[in-house]
């Protein structure tokens, strides 16, 4: 059985007896633990330390690099998040382009594949994964690698006009299509990325699943980011009774809770649904309902994030001060982190759950939220029809996330829901995710990758 070896911008490295699960490691910790794999990339430090470091835990290897300051400066606050991030979820207008940064991004991508390549084996499959690592498929290529590439997207894919507005995108593109097999969250991001290839490199699309790129089939696939709901739904069912939820349960004195849970980022709508909240406040009077709001920071570093810190504490302190009473504040925003089983407790609580960002991958904390739920009595998911999430739980309440007065009528709709309805768009929407794992995601990808499948891919010139 082929050793995966998977690339990403950050490592999940050992700590104590276990690694720090969470995210891309959930998905990714235990397939590698039966094959055998190689973690690499990032470490998280920045120093002037340029070769690798590497320890192993069971069958599990991690090599990880440091960046320096100016790689940190230029590859990681510059362009992948100064300028990738949000021309890819269709925020232009916080992009911050210094040509600098841009060289810096494809220097440190060309350094991972220096370090990376002697590490490989002659039966490895290697998995690159998100926006950070556009170049290291063709990076690889440039240095002889032959071994079976993929690439996956988390975050969404826009449309060619939209892609466009990033400078040095069309090179990225080229280097990107070096990969046997590209993954993406939606069928949406799929076709955008087809279309941006076709409008901006020689690529042809051959047919609905490959493009024809430098003589050669590149494989294009949807594999949508899961949960394992079922353990999550027993996490919830636990936690509701612990302390932290009890506590919350208590001080919310019959009042039904709204709930939302989301990085301090720009993507995520947070001014859009404090909005929202001041107006389901201002059409419903009295003391029956209170919005938590859990929003950890995040990318401190860039100005657009510190930007939206203080928005977000000046209109929540507005919106306390129009609607609070002395003994009473409707908002309570935490500017925390808040450790993944209290927040599933916290779920399982929520009479309202609000999902909305202004765009967004898959957002698995819609599914979080659904899967936490009661079924006797479950609550009711907000959500924004621009995660990708909402391509599965189409039960939910969808709504635009930039028309405001449309969220704040979704959530009164959702407080005043009648019992049956709740129940049945729930069990629709827990039905969407009950039987997916993140195991099963990334299974799905990796046969995609097979050499197997690779062989499988339809000659160029043969319809």
């Amino acid at each position: 059985m082929s050793r995966i070896v998977v690339v990403s911008n950050r490592v999940p490295l050992p700590a104590g007896n276990a690694g720090q699960a969470g995210g891309l490691a959930v998905a990714l910790l235990g397939l590698m633990r039966r094959r055998g794999g190689l973690w690499f990339g990032w470490s998280g430090a920045v120093s002037d330390v340029t070769e690798p470091s590497f320890t192993r835990r069971g069958a599990v290897g991690y090599a990880t690099l440091d960046l320096t300051e100016a790689e940190h400066r230029g590859f990681y606050t510059g362009y992948a998040n100064g300028v990738l991030w949000p021309m890819l979820h269709g925020l232009s207008h916080l992009m911050q382009f210094r040509r600098q940064d841009l060289e810096s991004y494809r220097e440190v991508n060309q350094r991972f594949a220096d370090r990376l390549v002697p590490l490989l084996k002659r039966e490895d499959l290697i998995w690159v994964h998100d926006y950070h690592l556009l170049p290291l498929p063709g990076a690889l290529r440039g240095r002889g690698v032959g071994l079976p590439t993929g690439f996956f997207l988390h975050v969404p894919f826009p449309a060619p006009e939209a892609v466009a507005v990033a400078p040095g995108i069309r090179g990225l593109l080229k280097d990107v299509l070096a990969a046997d097999l590209l993954g993406f969250q939606t069928e949406a991001d799929r076709e955008n990325f087809a279309a941006a290839a076709i409008t901006f490199t020689p690529a042809q699309r051959f047919d609905q699943h490959h493009l024809q790129f430098g003589g050669r089939q590149v494989r294009l696939g949807v594999f949508a980011a899961e949960i394992s709901a079922r353990d999550f739904a027993a996490t919830a069912a636990v936690q509701c009774h612990a302390e932290p939820a009890r506590l919350l349960a208590r001080s919310l004195s019959g009042q039904a809770l709204l709930l939302g849970v989301d990085r301090l980022d720009p993507t995520k709508g947070l001014p859009e649904r404090l909005e929202a909240f001041g107006r389901v406040l201002a059409r419903r009077p009295g003391r029956d309902v209170t919005f938590l709001q859990i929003a950890a920071p995040s990318r401190e570093e860039v100005a657009a994030y510190r930007d939206l810190r203080q928005d977000l504490d000046s209109a929540g302190g507005a919106l306390n001060s129009d609607h609070g009473e002395p003994d009473w504040t409707p908002l309570r925003l935490i500017a925390r982190p808040q450790a993944r089983d209290t927040v599933a407790g916290f779920m399982r609580l929520a009479r309202v759950g609000l999902v909305t960002p202004l765009r967004d991958g898959m957002n698995l904390v819609a599914k979080e939220y659904i899967a936490a739920q009661d079924p006797a009595d479950p609550g009711v998911l907000v959500l924004s029809r621009f995660a990708g999430a909402a391509a599965q739980l189409q039960d939910a309440l969808l709504v635009n996330p930039h028309d405001v007065e449309a969220m704040a009528e979704a959530v009164l709709q959702a407080l005043d829901m009648p019992l049956g309805e709740r129940q049945a768009r729930w069990r629709a929407c827990w039905a969407a995710i009950a039987g997916a794992s993140p195991e099963g995601w990334g299974e799905a990808f990796l046969r995609a990758l097979s050499p197997e499948a690779l062989a499988a891919l339809p000659v160029a010139g043969r319809a």
